[in-house]
């Protein structure tokens, strides 16, 4: 029966006299979402809410699945518009609504209002206590509970009125493009494209960078990455994936550095490169999945020798979170099926028995002059090789 959608906002609405950029940004990736689905839609601006008048045919939860995961959306509720909004017209057009959403049950609700139209002749709150007592001499069955309502009845009187009383999660946060681009560290583990998502959700776009290792990693973990960045563009949409062949390099580093510094190197080497394509793709900063304390090379110190290579400056989300609380959150976005397939990332296969936990700066500087004969004709080749995949859901 439904027809149009009413999506509130959050965190847009106190933002002042530039409000308008942050509702036309969403009201863009709302446009963006739906257009993936069958169906026509019109999104429309006004004050204080969006909504989505759907014209003709479509899939009611297919709508609101694609909805949801629009970040700046706080809710979504499908509504009944109601074009004659006359006092006697909208309590019948109410009354009506109740009763085929609930006809027979027996429930307690209450009447929440909101009128924009200042010239209408009732106020919210007489809305709410007229409309009230309409119901419940319409409905004997019913009784108000003001405190704690099984059913909350919502009637917003604008241009037109609108009557609805379910409400659908959103994915909250800032509409994408308010807040730039970052590029993601993404491996095929659980933390990244977790860390990818938080950051999307402050409305940041995403790049995300692969470092590949054949043949000491497979296609197959190749593959998994581009399958979770898939599942994070869900959220973030569109996503250019960086595949870096990194091979020579950390069979280099091998070679010449000393083993149980192998890991703070090879992070610092992936932190150069990654930045240099954070760079090149206007970035204004790196997301990692790091986490204190979770593995040697996320230290305090370990994190703060990685910083030491990087100029751009590096989000990490998750730095405070323990893993269940990532694991929660990668159940939730989807990517968690995903992570957990066994196929080994770079990072994975040359890690040392005993890694240095915290290591000196000055110490691992002096390590990386033995890398000075090839390392930077290595990273420039695979700059050079860089492959990139588009990547959308």
């Amino acid at each position: 029966m439904y027809q149009a959608f009413l999506l509130k906002y959050a965190e847009i609405g106190i933002k002042g006299k530039n409000r308008y950029k942050f509702e036309n940004a969403l009201c863009e990736q709302i446009r963006y979402r739906l257009e993936k689905i069958e169906g026509d839609f019109e999104v429309i601006r006004e004050q204080g809410r969006i909504f989505v008048e759907a014209k003709g045919e479509f899939d009611f939860d297919d709508a609101i699945e694609a909805m949801s995961r629009v970040f700046g959306v706080s809710s979504i509720s499908p509504v009944e518009m109601i074009e004659d909004k006359e006092w006697g017209n909208l309590t019948k057009a109410v009354g009506d609504f109740v009763e085929r959403q609930y006809g027979g049950q027996k429930f307690t609700f209450k009447v929440k209002s909101r009128r924009s139209d200042k010239h209408y002749p009732y106020t919210s709150p007489e809305i709410c206590v007229e409309m009230g007592s309409y119901l419940l001499e319409r409905f004997p069955e019913l009784s108000v509970d003001v405190h704690n309502p099984e059913v909350l009845i919502w009637v917003e009187v604008r241009e037109k009125a609108y009557v609805y009383s379910k409400v659908y999660q959103g994915a909250c946060g800032m509409p994408l493009g308010t807040n730039g681009k970052a590029m993601l560290l993404l491996s095929g583990g659980i933390d990244s494209p977790v860390a990818g998502y938080m950051i999307a959700k402050r409305g940041v776009f995403i790049d995300a960078v692969y470092f590949h290792a054949p043949p000491y990693t497979s296609e197959r973990a190749k593959q998994k990455v581009v399958d979770l960045a898939k599942l994070v563009s869900r959220y973030a949409g569109k996503i250019r994936l960086h595949v870096v062949n990194f091979t020579d390099i950390q069979m280099y580093i091998y070679e010449q550095c000393p083993h149980e510094e192998l890991t703070i190197i090879m992070r610092r080497y992936m932190m150069r490169i990654a930045e240099t394509l954070a760079k090149e793709n206007d970035c204004l900063g790196l997301i990692t999945g790091e986490s204190i304390g979770q593995v040697a090379s996320q230290t305090m110190q370990s994190l703060a020798a990685t910083n030491d290579v990087c100029e751009l400056p590096v989000y990490r989300p998750l730095i405070g979170f323990d893993k269940q609380e990532i694991v929660d959150i990668s159940e939730k976005i989807g990517t968690y099926e995903t992570s957990i397939q066994p196929y080994e990332d770079c990072c994975t296969i040359f890690v040392a028995k005993h890694p240095v936990t915290k290591p000196n700066i000055k110490v691992i500087r002096r390590s990386e002059e033995k890398l000075t004969e090839k390392i930077d004709q290595m990273v420039q080749e695979a700059l050079d090789t860089v492959e990139v995949i588009e990547i959308a859901e």
